[in-house]
């Protein structure tokens, strides 16, 4: 069975307070997007030409970006043996293609992990409900559970309290997305924030035709500290209004940017790989 994970941006992101365990309250509108990493399962038994290992129950078969860090630290092999745990299932071979740039903002990991359970769930006919693989998703990552209706939702307290907002929506906007070939460490983006409340609330810009967003104050607060750090990124962002975009903001707490554009605009992504080289740059028109 194969399913294809799909990324998410962040369309505004407010840091609004300091929480007692270190954390931070956010509030934030999830929006998923048409990027897709490729995931299948197979059970030992029905890959054929391949290994049937006897000393474990998981194989995992990367390609694609490059993965960091060890297979059984991956949120996949996490996915699979938080189900296992549960359920009687049986050894599986776990083939990824990433194609989501990893450290840039949009959810991959947690969309693939995500995207495990409900793959997980419907091949071996597990008796879980929406609900209940909300509640598991939440063990793997803060905004795990987001993937599991993947449908526009505005994110509350650190990014795991989701309230549907069906009235947003970006279908007929082109999407222009770059990560530029820049690591910004999540770990120095919050020590660095200074927490404040919106001038504004989120929920109702959010609501407002795109147009306005930009002028009402969507913003995200990550941008101040790390556009200080690397002047770069935020010079992305410039040359994403200079081309015509409507909106544009980085997603989470970076490094990918990404611009909003009308339906009949005419886009040179090619013009994003010439100034900022080794950069990853993907453009689709939203259907959702």
């Amino acid at each position: 069975m194969i399913t294809f994970p799909n990324a998410k941006i962040n369309l505004g992101l407010n840091v609004v307070e300091r929480r007692p365990d270190g954390y931070h309250n956010l509030e934030t509108v999830f929006y998923p997007i048409p990027l897709q990493d490729i995931l299948e399962v197979t059970t030992f038994d029905e890959t054929s030409g391949q290994m049937n290992p006897t000393d474990t129950d998981v194989v995992l078969h990367a390609d694609g970006i490059a993965i960091a860090g060890e297979a059984e630290d991956n949120l996949v092999v996490k996915a699979y043996r938080l189900l296992k745990a549960e359920f009687d299932l049986p050894p599986v071979h776990i083939h990824i293609f990433k194609h989501i740039p990893s450290g840039a903002g949009l959810g991959g990991g947690s969309a693939d992990a995500t995207f495990m359970l409900r793959l997980l769930r419907d091949k071996f006919s597990l008796p879980l409900t929406d609900d209940e693989l909300e509640e598991r998703s939440s063990r793997l990552g803060a905004d795990c559970a987001f993937f599991v209706r993947n449908a526009p939702a505005f994110a509350t307290g650190i990014g795991n309290i989701f309230t549907p907002m069906p009235s947003v929506s970006l279908c007929g906007y082109n999407i222009l997305l770059i990560k530029p070939d820049i690591f910004v460490s999540t770990r120095d983006a919050f020590a660095l924030i200074k927490p404040h409340k919106p001038v504004r609330p989120l929920m109702e810009i959010a609501s407002m035709p795109v147009e306005e967003w930009r002028n009402a104050g969507m913003c995200n607060d990550f941008e101040e500290s790390v556009f200080a750090k690397h002047p770069t990124i935020g010079e992305i962002k410039d040359r994403l209004y200079d081309m015509g975009a409507v909106y544009a903001s980085m997603s989470g707490s970076g490094s990918s940017l990404f611009g909003l554009f009308p339906a009949d605009a005419e886009i040179d992504a090619s013009e994003l790989q010439r100034f900022y080289p080794g950069s990853f740059v993907w453009q689709s028109k939203l259907t959702v």
